[in-house]
Protein backbone atom coordinates (compact mmCIF):
# COMPACT_ATOMS: atom_id res chain seq x y z
CA UNK A 1 0.00 0.00 0.00
CA UNK A 2 2.55 2.42 0.63
CA UNK A 3 4.71 1.24 -2.88
CA UNK A 4 1.20 2.38 -4.27
CA UNK A 5 0.83 5.93 -1.98
CA UNK A 6 4.60 6.51 -3.16
CA UNK A 7 4.28 5.85 -6.71
CA UNK A 8 0.74 7.95 -7.17
CA UNK A 9 2.39 11.05 -5.34
CA UNK A 10 5.10 11.18 -8.16
CA UNK A 11 2.98 10.34 -10.82
CA UNK A 12 0.38 13.58 -9.91
CA UNK A 13 3.65 15.65 -9.01
CA UNK A 14 5.32 14.46 -12.28
CA UNK A 15 2.45 14.77 -14.61
CA UNK A 16 -0.20 17.23 -12.89
CA UNK A 17 0.59 20.41 -15.00
CA UNK A 18 0.61 18.76 -18.27
CA UNK A 19 -3.18 17.12 -17.57
CA UNK A 20 -3.96 20.68 -16.17
CA UNK A 21 -2.89 22.29 -19.46
CA UNK A 22 -4.63 19.17 -21.70
CA UNK A 23 -7.75 19.99 -19.99
CA UNK A 24 -8.09 23.78 -19.42
CA UNK A 25 -7.61 23.74 -23.40
CA UNK A 26 -10.31 21.41 -23.72
CA UNK A 27 -13.17 22.60 -21.10
CA UNK A 28 -11.73 26.39 -19.91
CA UNK A 29 -9.33 26.99 -16.55
CA UNK A 30 -12.88 26.92 -14.58
CA UNK A 31 -13.89 23.30 -15.59
CA UNK A 32 -10.40 21.87 -15.51
CA UNK A 33 -9.22 21.28 -12.25
CA UNK A 34 -12.45 19.39 -11.77
CA UNK A 35 -11.97 17.04 -14.88
CA UNK A 36 -8.21 16.74 -13.47
CA UNK A 37 -9.22 15.38 -10.52
CA UNK A 38 -11.63 12.73 -11.43
CA UNK A 39 -8.70 11.71 -13.95
CA UNK A 40 -6.39 11.47 -11.16
CA UNK A 41 -8.98 9.61 -8.64
CA UNK A 42 -9.67 7.02 -11.89
CA UNK A 43 -5.56 6.44 -11.91
CA UNK A 44 -6.03 6.18 -8.06
CA UNK A 45 -8.69 3.65 -8.36
CA UNK A 46 -6.93 1.64 -11.60
CA UNK A 47 -3.20 2.27 -10.36
CA UNK A 48 -2.61 -1.08 -11.62
CA UNK A 49 -3.04 -0.41 -15.31
CA UNK A 50 -1.21 2.98 -15.31
CA UNK A 51 1.55 2.13 -17.44
CA UNK A 52 4.79 2.73 -15.24
CA UNK A 53 7.29 3.71 -18.15
CA UNK A 54 5.12 6.22 -19.84
CA UNK A 55 2.10 7.22 -17.88
CA UNK A 56 1.40 10.60 -19.48
CA UNK A 57 -0.31 8.93 -22.70
CA UNK A 58 -2.77 6.94 -20.19
CA UNK A 59 -3.45 9.79 -18.34
CA UNK A 60 -4.76 11.87 -21.44
CA UNK A 61 -6.66 8.96 -22.54
CA UNK A 62 -8.38 8.94 -18.94
CA UNK A 63 -8.95 12.62 -18.80
CA UNK A 64 -10.20 12.87 -22.64
CA UNK A 65 -12.96 10.02 -21.07
CA UNK A 66 -13.91 11.86 -18.48
CA UNK A 67 -14.34 14.97 -20.49
CA UNK A 68 -16.48 13.24 -22.75
CA UNK A 69 -18.37 11.81 -20.08
CA UNK A 70 -18.71 15.45 -18.91
CA UNK A 71 -20.31 16.58 -22.10
CA UNK A 72 -22.46 13.83 -22.38
CA UNK A 73 -24.01 14.57 -18.51
CA UNK A 74 -24.34 18.51 -20.34
CA UNK A 75 -26.22 17.63 -23.02
CA UNK A 76 -28.27 15.50 -20.81
CA UNK A 77 -28.87 18.42 -18.17
CA UNK A 78 -29.82 20.57 -21.38
CA UNK A 79 -32.62 18.15 -23.01
CA UNK A 80 -33.48 18.04 -19.43
CA UNK A 81 -33.80 21.76 -19.08
CA UNK A 82 -35.43 22.01 -22.86
CA UNK A 83 -38.09 19.64 -21.77
CA UNK A 84 -38.96 21.33 -18.73
CA UNK A 85 -39.48 24.20 -20.42
CA UNK A 86 -36.69 26.60 -18.85
CA UNK A 87 -35.46 29.05 -21.62
CA UNK A 88 -31.91 29.32 -19.65
CA UNK A 89 -29.16 28.90 -22.43
CA UNK A 90 -25.94 27.93 -21.15
CA UNK A 91 -23.73 30.69 -21.10
CA UNK A 92 -20.20 30.62 -23.08
CA UNK A 93 -17.35 32.27 -21.92
CA UNK A 94 -16.41 35.63 -23.77
CA UNK A 95 -13.06 35.07 -25.74
CA UNK A 96 -13.25 38.61 -27.63
CA UNK A 97 -9.45 39.09 -26.20
CA UNK A 98 -8.01 36.81 -28.56
CA UNK A 99 -5.85 37.51 -30.67
CA UNK A 100 -7.19 37.57 -34.55
CA UNK A 101 -4.89 34.69 -35.74
CA UNK A 102 -6.22 32.59 -32.51
CA UNK A 103 -9.59 33.49 -33.41
CA UNK A 104 -8.96 32.32 -37.00
CA UNK A 105 -7.40 28.85 -36.13
CA UNK A 106 -9.50 27.95 -33.48
CA UNK A 107 -12.70 28.72 -35.87
CA UNK A 108 -11.31 26.42 -38.44
CA UNK A 109 -10.63 23.67 -35.84
CA UNK A 110 -13.76 24.14 -34.96
CA UNK A 111 -15.18 22.98 -38.05
CA UNK A 112 -13.59 19.58 -38.26
CA UNK A 113 -14.71 16.62 -36.73
CA UNK A 114 -13.88 16.02 -32.91
CA UNK A 115 -11.79 13.28 -34.00
CA UNK A 116 -9.53 15.57 -36.32
CA UNK A 117 -9.40 18.36 -33.84
CA UNK A 118 -7.94 15.80 -30.90
CA UNK A 119 -5.44 14.47 -33.47
CA UNK A 120 -4.15 17.80 -34.00
CA UNK A 121 -4.16 18.52 -30.33
CA UNK A 122 -2.22 15.78 -29.70
CA UNK A 123 0.35 16.54 -31.86
CA UNK A 124 0.45 20.12 -31.79
CA UNK A 125 -0.22 20.96 -27.73
CA UNK A 126 0.14 17.89 -26.20
CA UNK A 127 3.65 17.59 -28.04
CA UNK A 128 2.67 13.85 -28.27
CA UNK A 129 4.76 10.70 -30.68
CA UNK A 130 2.72 9.13 -32.89
CA UNK A 131 2.90 5.74 -30.36
CA UNK A 132 1.62 7.98 -27.58
CA UNK A 133 -1.18 9.93 -29.22
CA UNK A 134 -2.39 6.49 -30.52
CA UNK A 135 -2.55 5.59 -27.24
CA UNK A 136 -4.90 8.28 -26.53
CA UNK A 137 -6.98 8.02 -29.27
CA UNK A 138 -7.55 3.84 -28.88
CA UNK A 139 -6.03 3.66 -32.54
CA UNK A 140 -2.90 1.81 -34.00
CA UNK A 141 -0.16 3.95 -34.50
CA UNK A 142 -0.33 3.75 -38.09
CA UNK A 143 -3.83 4.92 -37.94
CA UNK A 144 -3.34 7.88 -35.92
CA UNK A 145 -0.50 9.05 -38.21
CA UNK A 146 -3.37 8.55 -41.36
CA UNK A 147 -5.87 10.70 -38.90
CA UNK A 148 -2.66 13.53 -38.29
CA UNK A 149 -1.78 13.76 -42.15
CA UNK A 150 -5.60 13.89 -43.11
CA UNK A 151 -6.35 16.33 -40.30
CA UNK A 152 -4.10 18.82 -41.14
CA UNK A 153 -4.76 18.75 -44.38
CA UNK A 154 -8.08 19.72 -43.49
CA UNK A 155 -6.82 22.32 -41.28
CA UNK A 156 -5.01 23.90 -43.59
CA UNK A 157 -7.90 23.93 -46.30
CA UNK A 158 -10.16 25.61 -43.67
CA UNK A 159 -7.55 28.58 -43.15
CA UNK A 160 -6.58 29.08 -46.72
CA UNK A 161 -8.46 32.62 -47.67
CA UNK A 162 -10.54 32.61 -50.04
CA UNK A 163 -8.45 32.68 -53.41
CA UNK A 164 -8.10 36.75 -54.31
CA UNK A 165 -8.77 35.46 -58.24
CA UNK A 166 -12.19 34.19 -57.65
CA UNK A 167 -13.15 37.29 -55.19
CA UNK A 168 -12.28 39.38 -58.23
CA UNK A 169 -14.00 37.69 -60.74
CA UNK A 170 -17.47 37.37 -57.79
CA UNK A 171 -16.83 41.53 -57.82
CA UNK A 172 -16.23 42.07 -61.79
CA UNK A 173 -19.36 39.70 -62.74
CA UNK A 174 -22.41 42.43 -62.34
CA UNK A 175 -20.51 44.96 -64.20
CA UNK A 176 -20.02 42.54 -67.04
CA UNK A 177 -23.63 41.35 -67.19
CA UNK A 178 -24.61 45.38 -66.96
CA UNK A 179 -23.03 45.85 -70.58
Amino acid sequence: MEDDRARFVELFQRHYGAVMRYAARRVGQDRASDVVNEAFLVAWRRLADVPAPDPLPWLYATTRHVIGNEIRGRSRQARLVARIGDGDELVVADHADMVVDQVRVRRALAELSEQDQEALRLAAWEGLDAGAAATVMGCSRAAYKVRLYRARRRLAAALTPVNSRNAADAALTPLANEG
